[in-house]
């Protein structure tokens, strides 16, 4: 008797959903894609409606055997790939390496989880194939093929001399490398500003104590100045409503004021009762953050962890159980069977007190969101954190304990606080305590969605004060003590790898999947460095950005790569066409590409005279001559870097050899070497003029690390070891 086929991507996936529907079914695995554009060749027809030429995965070729043999034997085959475009376009790869009889059989099932009832669920109620997601999923590819395989080649050309061959642009990568790099130069141009605040200790004639801070003088409210440099009539403007304390002698003339004054009283005191709601159930982007923020996973990791526990775990003698729905979601829907059993379970574990009178419906914020998905929570509710915990190691029980716990704390009462504001005044002086009190945990019982300290605060005193109970207008307190301040205003955070898929994600760059993929990429460039889990950029990666959004400043743009990521959505949901898409986004972007071309200098081949062209090959890029194949002429990059570089002469001589001296480049950064080299080894380093800050004797050189990053090291190491990654200025140094 013939048996029914169920094709998934990976092995582990396959495992699971095998325990669960016995022995009438074979369950094999694709294990990832088995098609794709051919890597030596666009691979794209752009003058007949985009049409693609898809070629086997190279070491996927026995598998396809397997599956058509299998095919050919079974009665039935369901493909039960993951429920997104990718999914599906694996799901239609299948499809297209079967034969016509066997295509009949072919049936598309859905689930969110891996379970036992949502696999047999879906096996009920097969679907066909969604050639709109297909045709999405397309698009994409070939929107991301065309711009990488045609905009590499020019990025190479602009700066082969200085960084070789391994360089590339994508639609998505290239807009957060720009996002990184625009942070980067506000960072730099940033200037702080002084400021001061006053903070008093007051004590009541009980003896209990309590901070307020300088909030207004006769009537004008302390602020921060607005801009580093101010005319004198913005300033005048400024200070017609307003204060500021931007120096230690104006800041010690008002606390000398202050200290005169007879008598401080409570002139005001609100007290206002306010609700914070719990945070929605995870999302993809929403995951990847927390779990950054809580536990230091890099997004990477997160997914992969999450990856296992969605396609099964040995739990027990359960076997290999899904403990959480599909983690590539910006849903954050939820079932009514969970959120029935969410409530149940709040009642049952917290008390009647911590559940809502009905469930909490959250709206995706986005348009465009995949409500067929649900949001990241846990497949069923026995398998709770500490039941799980002996069968998961370290890593992926703090990740599932994460989901477990924002899920529960979604379906809870809000917790309840109570804001109070003190005033105090003195003559002309008015001071100001703030703080709040817990008077209902509600879902921080569960989880705590708070997001701990803002990096960018420039005014962080007496955020919550603690405010004795009691307190009555009029009261008269006496001042204990009064401290000023200084402050600087900071400049913006640099993002870290959460804050930027943050960031893409509220301006509608990237989808779920592409996330942690986006990240990862430009680190992998080395276009990005992480250091102390910021991301900077390296010289590499600001040159390449440079040169892309001077050449191509409407493709790699923020704007546009959203609109792009609309376009695409449009198609999955049958608004809008494949071919009409790519052609809007082709014409523009073919002629601003050949405008570009025409700018850069031709290499010439050295044989017959004609244009040299990139090619790619099995073992990388080379370039050949197009008057192939009567002239059949290649050559390495390495040979074209060597003979392009024409020597930048210092105008100074080599006191070794009489020669001249040469600036040349290392992977270190520049250096002066001698035009004789390799007979001439003489070698100097390049100097900013500035003396070492710590030595005195040495000049401060610049050096590259090997991620590309410029710092600044003592002309005289190893015997100083000062380095910097800031130059300072001449006259800083001149001082100290």
């Amino acid at each position: 008797m013939s048996k029914d086929l169920i094709l998934v991507e990976s092995p582990s996936k396959a495992k699971t959903i095998n325990k669960y529907v016995g022995r009438k079914y074979i369950v094999e695995a694709t294990v990832g894609h088995i098609k794709n554009l051919p890597k030596s060749k666009l691979g794209i027809d752009v003058d007949d409606q985009f049409k693609t030429k898809m070629v086997t995965i190279r070491g996927k070729s026995d598998i396809i055997k397997r599956i058509k043999n299998l095919a050919s034997k079974s009665k039935n085959i369901y493909i039960a790939t993951d429920p997104d475009r990718e999914g599906e376009a694996i799901a239609q790869d299948v499809l297209d390496i079967l034969n016509e009889k066997d295509r009949a059989k072919v049936r598309r099932v859905l689930f969110n989880e891996i379970t036992k009832n949502a696999v047999n669920k879906a096996l009920e109620n097969p679907l066909r194939i969604d050639d709109k997601l297909v045709s999405s999923q397309r698009a994409r590819r070939v929107m991301d093929r065309i711009i990488g395989y045609q905009v590499s080649p020019f990025l190479w050309k602009a700066v082969i001399d200085q960084y070789g061959s391994s360089l590339s642009a994508g639609r998505v990568q290239s807009v957060a490398l720009r996002l990184i790099c625009e942070r980067e130069e506000e960072i730099e141009r940033f200037i702080p500003t002084e400021y001061w605040s006053i903070v008093a200790i007051f004590k009541t004639d009980s003896g209990e104590e309590f901070s307020a801070k300088l909030f207004e003088i006769e009537g004008k409210q302390l602020k921060i100045q607005p801009k580093p440099e101010m005319t004198d009539k913005d300033w005048e403007e400024f200070l017609k409503e307003n204060f500021a304390i931007n120096s230690e002698e104006i800041a010690n003339k008002i606390l000398s004021e202050i200290k005169n004054v007879e008598d401080f009283e409570i002139s005001e005191i609100n007290k206002r009762q306010t609700k914070r709601n719990p945070a929605p159930p995870f999302i993809t982007s929403t995951l990847q953050v927390e779990a950054s923020r809580r536990l230091g996973f890099r997004p990477r990791r997160t997914m992969m962890l999450a990856q296992q526990l969605y396609e099964g775990v040995a739990i027990g003698d359960e076997g290999l159980t899904g403990l959480i729905t599909y983690m590539r979601t910006d849903s954050t829907r939820l079932s009514d069977e969970i959120l029935e059993d969410a409530r149940l379970h709040i009642k049952n574990q917290y008390g009647d007190k911590y559940l809502p009178e009905a469930p909490r419906i959250y709206q995706s914020k986005k348009k465009n969101v995949q409500d067929a998905h649900e949001a990241i929570r846990p497949t069923s509710l026995k398998h709770t954190p500490e039941y799980v915990k002996p069968y998961l190691d370290a890593a992926q029980f703090k990740l599932y304990e994460l989901i477990w716990n924002r899920f529960i704390a979604s379906q809870m009462e809000p917790a309840l606080l109570e804001n109070t504001t003190v005033s105090v005044r003195g003559g002309k002086f008015v001071f100001k305590a703030t703080g709040s009190a817990l008077l209902f945990d509600g879902f921080l019982k569960v989880y705590d969605d708070s997001n701990g300290n803002d990096e960018n605060n420039n005014d962080d005193d007496m955020k919550n004060a603690k405010i004795p109970a009691g307190l009555k207008k009029n009261q008269i307190l006496a001042l204990k003590e009064i401290n000023p301040n200084q402050h600087f205003t900071k400049p913006p955070a640099r993002f870290t790898e959460s804050s930027l898929i943050k960031e893409l994600e509220s301006k509608g760059i990237g989808r779920p999947s592409t996330y942690a993929l986006i990240v990862s990429t430009i680190l992998d460039r080395k276009y990005v460095e992480s250091v102390d889990r910021k991301l900077v950029p390296t010289e590499l990666g600001k040159k390449v950005n440079e040169i892309l959004v001077k050449n191509f400043p409407n493709i790699f743009d923020v704007g546009f790569t959203a609109k792009m990521e609309d376009e695409l959505d449009s198609i999955a949901e049958g608004e809008n066409d494949y071919v009409q898409v790519l052609k809007d986004f082709y014409q523009p972007f073919s002629e601003t590409l050949a405008k570009v071309e025409s700018t850069l200098e031709k290499i010439k081949c050295d044989k017959c005279g004609s244009d040299m062209e990139l090619k790619i090959g099995r073992y990388g890029k080379f370039l050949a001559c197009t008057n192939y194949p009567e002239c059949k002429n290649i050559k390495s990059l390495k040979e074209i870097s060597n003979t392009k570089n024409e020597p930048e002469y210092t105008g100074n001589k080599c006191p070794k050899c009489e020669g001249q001296t040469i600036y040349r480049e290392s992977r270190y950064g520049r250096f002066i070497g001698c035009e004789n080299y390799p007979d001439c080894d003489y070698t100097e380093q390049i100097t900013t003029g500035i003396k070492c800050p710590e030595c005195g004797e040495g000049e401060l050189t610049p050096k590259r690390t090997k991620r590309g990053r410029i710092f600044y090291s003592c002309s005289r190491y190893p015997d100083c070891e000062y380095a910097t990654w800031k130059l300072p200025k001449a006259e800083e140094v001149d001082n100290d």
